[in-house]
């Protein structure tokens, strides 16, 4: 049984855990909330980006002719994942949610014969995927030192797909992030952006598809606007990842500051049965030695 010095210790050394795990709840839903609307205002002109591709492939006269990001290289043979993890820790299930839909992911496709290449973005992704698929992965980005992502980021990693795209390394190009839903929620997506896929259903294709007179073609607007796409779509995935980052961090923190108070509740209560059970000793001590004389 631990004694009344190491009890004391140990209250006092969760009760300082706990004043930490509460400034990193305020501190999260402070961003938290800068970081959803930053999220919501990018869905929209991801959106709407996909919009205009659909529209423009419907008016495509020669198929075999139009940009190969649109259609693909005809093959169904080697897989780009493209994984998007946090640099920081302390966020619950955020990261390893992520990696856990790519493992699932990665063993569809090496299960059914296709070549596996992975960049992981993130360093968290990184630790998480290099035991078991290290031999996969072939680059990895890192923002550690960066405050908040810009488009800059986004186009660097976009830049690369793209020139490994020309260089005819992979078919197809998967992203995986986390889609903020709400604080609590935050799901798991595997999206292609390599070739451009169509993701709408037949009332929103009805909805969204018009007819439009474009100037000039549309394979020339098609060769400026699908680079353009590629990096929103994987701007968009950081702006969903940083609001469920912090959004996962508050209810982690949360979670954590609730436990250490219930674990310093125990801990008080112990304290107070073994400083109560000593102070009983003691006593029957003195009267046992009183009644000896």
């Amino acid at each position: 049984m631990p004694s009344l010095d190491d009890l004391k210790k140990r209250i006092k050394s969760v009760k300082s855990t706990q004043k930490i795990t509460k400034a990193m709840k305020m501190v999260a839903a402070a961003k938290l909330r800068k970081a959803q609307e930053n999220a919501e205002r990018g869905r929209p002109y991801s959106q709407k980006m996909q919009n205009i591709i659909l529209n423009l492939t419907k008016s495509i006269n020669d198929p075999e002719n139009a940009p190969k990001l649109l259609t693909g290289t005809g093959k169904d043979k080697v897989y780009l994942c493209v994984v998007l993890t946090a640099d920081r820790g302390l966020c619950g299930g955020f990261n390893s949610n992520i990696c856990k839909l790519a493992k699932v992911n990665f063993k569809k496709y090496l299960s059914t014969g296709k070549e596996l290449k992975i960049i992981t973005v993130g360093s968290k992704g990184l630790d998480q995927l290099k035991r078991e698929y290290g031999k996969y992965i072939i680059n990895k980005f890192s923002f550690k030192d960066i405050k908040q992502i810009s488009f800059k980021e986004a186009e660097k990693i976009g830049n690369e797909i793209i020139k490994l795209f020309k260089e005819n390394k992979f078919d197809k190009c998967i992203l995986f992030y986390n889609n903020f839903k709400n604080v609590i929620t935050q799901i798991p997506q595997a999206q292609q952006i390599i070739p451009a896929e169509n993701n709408l259903t037949d009332e929103k294709k009805e909805e969204n598809i018009s007819s439009y007179e474009f100037e000039p073609e549309e394979d020339e607007i098609l060769e400026d606007l699908l680079p353009k796409n590629i990096t929103t779509q994987i701007f968009k995935a950081f702006l969903e990842n940083a609001a469920s980052e912090q959004g996962s961090r508050m209810t982690a923190m949360d979670n954590a500051t609730r436990n250490a108070g219930d674990l310093v509740d125990k801990l008080t209560i112990n304290y107070n049965r073994s400083r109560q059970a000593s102070i009983t000793k003691e006593l029957i001590e003195i009267i046992s030695g009183a009644e000896s004389l």
